[in-house]
Order: structure tokens, then sequence, then C-alpha cells
């Protein structure tokens, strides 16, 4: 029997690439796409096929269609299926509103938007027992910034993952009875390299202090809440946000 597939945009560093070895470990063969660092993306991969899994690395920018297509075209040939999807890709960075750009606000909602529904849209093609799939699960990352707007830092990723809140209550009732559970996970501020790409490289040690567990996340514990909502342990789980983010 075959291995159940996941597909993991930017899954090179950070909780992508966390849960990707987490997928590993669990039985899951595993795509991922990366947009610049291959060389740390078939690290990602190597450790994957050392688990005794298939892996399979993609360059792509999610928010351009023609990618995400050779994306998934590209699992249809080297697998066979598709079981899940996480839409991790994502960027960020700290800026006041008042001095935000048309084409930095264009290109958060490209990436943080767009490409998370264009990859949707095509795992949902595949999975959909409506057009012969087997079903599966699609699991988006948004943050906890969405609920409180991220003022004085990032209002546009917030607002960006707002809509990807929105999206997954959404998709998930409209796609449930073709056999996928929809969900998003929202962590808060988690020990990764986003931040630094974001601006501020000590962010975690400002922000520490007001996170009511008095520290910030690990990827590994974003990644296994991931892993479960893929999980049959998740089975009546659909449409659901799920916070991780120390009580913040």
């Amino acid at each position: 029997m075959n291995n159940p597939v996941v597909l993991i945009t930017g899954a090179s560093s950070g909780i992508g690439a966390t849960t990707a070895l987490f997928a590993a470990e669990r039985g899951y063969d595993v795509a991922i796409t990366y947009l610049h660092n291959r060389s740390q993306a078939e690290v990602i991969a190597g450790k994957i096929i050392a688990l005794g899994r298939k892996a399979l690395c993609i360059q792509a920018d999610v928010s351009i269609e023609q990618d995400v297509l050779r994306v998934f075209d590209q699992v249809d040939a080297h697998f066979g299926r598709l079981d899940a999807l996480i839409n991790n890709a994502a960027i960020l960075r700290q800026k006041l509103f008042r001095d935000m750009q048309v084409a930095e606000l264009e290109k958060t909602f490209s990436v943080n938007v767009i490409g998370s529904f264009i990859c949707a849209r095509e795992a949902v093609k595949r999975m959909s027992t409506h057009n012969g799939g087997n079903g599966g699960a699609i699991v988006n990352i948004s943050s906890v910034a969405s609920r409180f707007g991220a003022p004085f830092e990032y209002i546009d990723y917030a607002a960006s993952k707002g809509a990807i809140d929105t999206f997954t209550l959404g998709l998930a009732k409209e796609v449930v009875s073709e056999g996928i559970r929809v969900n998003c996970v929202r962590p808060g501020i988690i020990n990764t390299e986003l931040h630094a790409k974001g601006g501020e490289p000590e962010r975690i040690k400002r922000i520490a202090p007001s996170i009511p567990m008095q520290r910030a996340g690990e990827p590994e514990e974003v990644a296994k809440t991931i892993l479960w909502l893929l999980s049959d342990d998740a089975s009546y789980i659909t449409g659901s946000l799920v916070d991780v983010s120390g009580g913040r």
C-alpha cells in the first residue's frame, strides 16, 4: 500500500521544515516547495529520505499560478496521489501602515492569500470524492495576529491572515461533503527565522514577557498540532481555528 502524500508550501525552514520531518516520521511521503533556498530545502528532503519516506523538492512562487500548477503536476507525476495540503508559505515585513507601498501590499496578499487559495483549489480537485479522489485534509497556517491586528508591526500581514481565517471557515463548509476537512492553525510568537526576515531579529525577546506562558513557542509545538489535524484523531474536526500561542 502506498504511503499517504502531503504537500507543504514554504518548507525549507521554520514551521514548514519541522512539519515536513514530523510528517515523514508519521508515515507520509512529503513534497515541499521553497522560494530561494534550494540547498536548505534539499537538506530537509534528505532528512525525509533518511526517515524511509519519499521526498520531492520543488522551487515555486505560490503567488504565481503557473508555478502552483507546475507543483501539482510534479506531485501527480512523482506520487500519483495527494492526501493532505499544508498552506504554510507566507511573507511579512515590519512597517508602519502609513509607510506601506501598494507594491508591498500586493505582494503580501498575493503570497499569503492568493497563493493559499490557488494551492487549495488544486488540492481540492485531486482530493474530492466527487472527482474520484479519496478525500483528504487541508491545514491553512494563519497567525494570532489576525485577532489583534498587529498595530505598529505589520497590519497588512495580520489582515492577510484574517483572510485565511475566513477562507478556512468557508472552504470547510463547501468541501466537507467531498470528503475533505479544512482547518487552520494560528501560531503566536514562534522561535523561527521569520522575525529576522521581517526586520527585527530580537523580536522574540521583546514580546516574550507579554505572553502568558512567558516564552516563545517552538516549531515542533506547531508541527504536532498540524499533524494532529491531518490525522484520524481529528476526524470530526473541520472549519476550526486552532491557536498555538501560549495563551496570547
